[in-house]
Formats: C-alpha cells, sequence, structure tokens
C-alpha cells in the first residue's frame, strides 16, 4: 500500500514479467526455503515433543483458519494491482457475511455463498466510485466502507433477524438463525493411510504425512474454491493480455491510456473482483466456520488479508504462504495454548540466529547485532518457563504478523502507480 497520494503519474512504463519473482527469487529457491523450514519444524518437534506443531488437525485448522485470510488478501492483490488501495477490505467481509447468513438460513447455503459475493462486489464498487470516479483518497475511501458495512448490517440484523420467523428460528440481533452445511471432502483411503503413518512420530516423515494429511482431510467444498481462485488469478493476471493491461494500470496508467486501455474499465473490473473475493471470504466464515452470520464476525481478518498481501509481495504464491502463516499461527492458540507456543520460541530462536549471521555477513552491523541480543533474550526465556502466559498466547498471530512485516519489508515492490489519483488524459 501506499503512504502518499499525488497526480503525479511514475515516470517508468511497466515492464515484462520475468519467471523470477519481484524479490529475485526463483521457483527453486522458494522449494529450498519451503523444504529448510519443513526441516527445521520437525527438528523442533522432535527436540520439544510438541507433536502437535505438524499433526493432521493443526494443519487442518490451520488451512481452515487461513482461507478467509487468503480470501481477503487475494481481493487486495487485484485491487492493488490496478492501481486502487484497497482498506476496505474487512467491510467487504463483513457484507459477506452478512450476505451469506441472510439468504442461506432462509434458502440453501450455495445461494447464500453467492448472496456473499454479491454483497461483497456491492461493497467494491462503492470503493470504486468514491476512488475512481470522484478521485476521492484511497484511504479514506476504505475506512469509510468500513464504517458503513459495519453500521449497515447491524441495523440490518436488527430488522430482519430479531422478529417473526427468524427470531422463532435461533436468529436474534447479533446473529441469523443457523444455515444448512456445505458438503466436505475426503480423499478415500490416503486419510487414514497418512493418519497411521503420522502416530509413529518418525522424524520428518510422519511430519509429512501430518501436513499432508491436514491437506486431504475433511476439506469444505470453499477451500478447494479457493486454492483455484489462487491458481485462476496467477494465471488470468499474468500470462493473459487482460491480466498484462490489468497490472498496466497500476504501475504507469497514463502509459496504458496512451495504448489505448480503458483505465477507468479495468480499475472497476479489479474492485469489482476486488469486493467478490472479500465477500466469499466473508461467506466462509458465516457458512463454514460458524453456519451462522454473527455480529464482529471478521475479528480484522480482512487486515491481516492486507499484511499477507503485502508480505507475499503482491503476488499470489508469496500471498498464499503469508495466509498459510497466520492462519497457523492461529491455530497453535486456539487448539494448543501455552505450551505448544512454548516450543515456537526454539524456533524463533534459530531464525533469529540466521537473521543475524545473515545481517553481519551483509556488514549490517547494527542490525545483526540486534537480532544477535533478542535471539539470546528469546532463548533465555525459553529456557527459565514451561509455557507461554495466556495473554501472549493470543496475541501470538498478531505478534507473527509484525514479526513477518518487518523481516520481509526490505524485499517489498508495490505497484508504482498504487493508491495515486487518476484522471483520463492527464498526461496530455
Amino acid at each position: 500500500m501506499t503512504a502518499t497520494m499525488t497526480d503525479t503519474p511514475p515516470p517508468a512504463a511497466p515492464k515484462a514479467d520475468t519467471g523470477r519473482t519481484r524479490s529475485g527469487r526463483s521457483l527453486g529457491q522458494i522449494l529450498m526455503i519451503v523444504a529448510g523450514a519443513l526441516l527445521l519444524v520437525a527438528a523442533v518437534r522432535v527436540i520439544t515433543g510438541a507433536d502437535q506443531l505438524t499433526s493432521e488437525g493443526q494443519v487442518s485448522a490451520a488451512l481452515a483458519l487461513a482461507v478467509p485470510i487468503g480470501l481477503a488478501g487475494l481481493a487486495g492483490l487485484w485491487s492493488e494491482r490496478a492501481g486502487v488501495v484497497n482498506i476496505g477490505l474487512e467491510g467487504m467481509m463483513i457484507l459477506g457475511t452478512f450476505g451469506a447468513g441472510w439468504i442461506g438460513w432462509q434458502t440453501n447455503p450455495w445461494l447464500g455463498l453467492l448472496c456473499g459475493i454479491g454483497f461483497g462486489v456491492l461493497g467494491g464498487l462503492v470503493h470504486g466510485v468514491a476512488t475512481v470516479t470522484f478521485g476521492v483518497d484511497h484511504i479514506v475511501s476504505g475506512v469509510a466502507v468500513n464504517l458503513l458495512a459495519l453500521g449497515a448490517t447491524q441495523y440490518l440484523a436488527k430488522i430482519f433477524f430479531s422478529e417473526g420467523k427468524a427470531a422463532d428460528a435461533g436468529g436474534n440481533p447479533k446473529q441469523s438463525p443457523p444455515v444448512d452445511s456445505l458438503p466436505n471432502i475426503d480423499v478415500p483411503g490416503l486419510s487414514d493411510a497418512l493418519s497411521s503413518v503420522e502416530k509413529h512420530h518418525w522424524f520428518l516423515i510422519s511430519d509429512l504425512a501430518g501436513i499432508l494429511g491436514g491437506l486431504v482431510s475433511d476439506l469444505s467444498v470453499v477451500t478447494l474454491l479457493a486454492a483455484l481462485l489462487f491458481v485462476g488469478s496467477w494465471w488470468l493476471l499474468w500470462r493473459t493480455a487482460f491480466g498484462l493491461r490489468l497490472r498496466s494500470c497500476g504501475e504507469n496508467p497514463v502509459a496504458a491510456e496512451s495504448l489505448g486501455v480503458n483505465v477507468y474499465r479495468y480499475k472497476y473490473a479489479a474492485v469489482a473482483v476486488s469486493g467478490g473475493l472479500a465477500g466469499l471470504g466473508g461467506a466462509f466464515l458465516a457458512l463454514v466456520t460458524s453456519h451462522t452470520y454473527l455480529e464482529n464476525q471478521t475479528g480484522g481478518r480482512g487486515y491481516i488479508g492486507l499484511a499477507a498481501m503485502i508480505f507475499g509481495n503482491w503476488r499470489p504464491g508469496g500471498l498464499a504462504m503469508g495466509a498459510g502463516l497466520f492462519g497457523y499461527s492461529d491455530a497453535l492458540q486456539l487448539r494448543n495454548g501455552g505450551e505448544t507456543v512454548h516450543a515456537l520460541l526454539l524456533l524463533l530462536v534459530v531464525l533469529l540466529a540466521v537473521l543475524a549471521g545473515w545481517k553481519l555477513y551483509k556488514k549490517a552491523l547494527w542490525q545483526g547485532a540486534i537480532s544477535a541480543v533478542v535471539a539470546v533474550l528469546v532463548l533465555v526465556w525459553y529456557l527459565l518457563t514451561d509455557e507461554v502466559p495466556s495473554d501472549f498466547v493470543g496475541a501470538t498471530p498478531y505478534v507473527v504478523t509484525l514479526l513477518v512485516l518487518s523481516l520481509s519489508a526490505q524485499r517489498l515492490r508495490m505497484p508504482k502507480a498504487d493508491g495515486m489519483r487518476y484522471r483520463k488524459g492527464q498526461g496530455k
């Protein structure tokens, strides 16, 4: 996201995409990083005896918690790749939860899912009218969408859920009546086999079995849809002419206009898709996580989705990794409490030590020294305690968010025209 809103277009035209990520890492390097992280987590599990770190239940819970965050981040990616900063993701998710709960209990969850997406699109278009057509500051418009969505859904919930048929079915001003479940999917035979291997607690092998088991067991159809949307978004934005034109609107809209691109149309398409994806994330919370609409159900996931998008450097692959990390940390504190989170302190020590060595190698002496000192302090904390206090456990996802953003900040490269006001013909 951008901290400065100006009317001056960026000087450089968008460059052609390459086979490497924006941070300069190839696919092979990313796979090596993932493999190294898996080895490290497996070693920490064996040393600490915290078998829940890579259990099937942990991974399954992490996946369920990561989906709405990932969809919110993907929504932000679509919008910001077209040059529209979307702080209003939280509000669009709120609209999605209400739409899914409202229509879902009256008809069926599939129509509720569509209605959640539709409500999110409506929120995205409101943001588009304000920013694209009227040139309102993107941050101000996003905050306004969040406030309007919260107020509107609270008002409508009192009207539709607290009286008559809805009240008789279990509704009240803060929640809708229960909604029927969407189907879940298991891979026959594979889930049981992986669970059997996991129970042996073998180094790395059981860890892989637990992770794969969590990815193929009790999957919601919305989770599969979200995975397809990530792949589809990557292909559409980076492998098609439509995606090139849309991304050019976020890099240099004046240059795009000079080549015949209707910048307004592409920006509106981006914010509409962005709203629909955020609404789908809200619908997931209402239909899959709780089977009902609840007030304040999103719990800041729209903002965490933005953090995941920034961590992913405005790319779908990195965004998916960020959402998975945040979902994993949230699942740890919800399922296991202080003892398992305590095991992560040892993992944090290793990561800080590696970071300190890298910074010292790069001659960044102050940063390396600070990382080393923090690593020593965390090690002392780990050695002198048996579990993490409950207050800190609840803050684990947010602490992870801050740490990840601080460590990844140096390699970020957002779209050059992200958040800048654009007017047709301004380059003439």
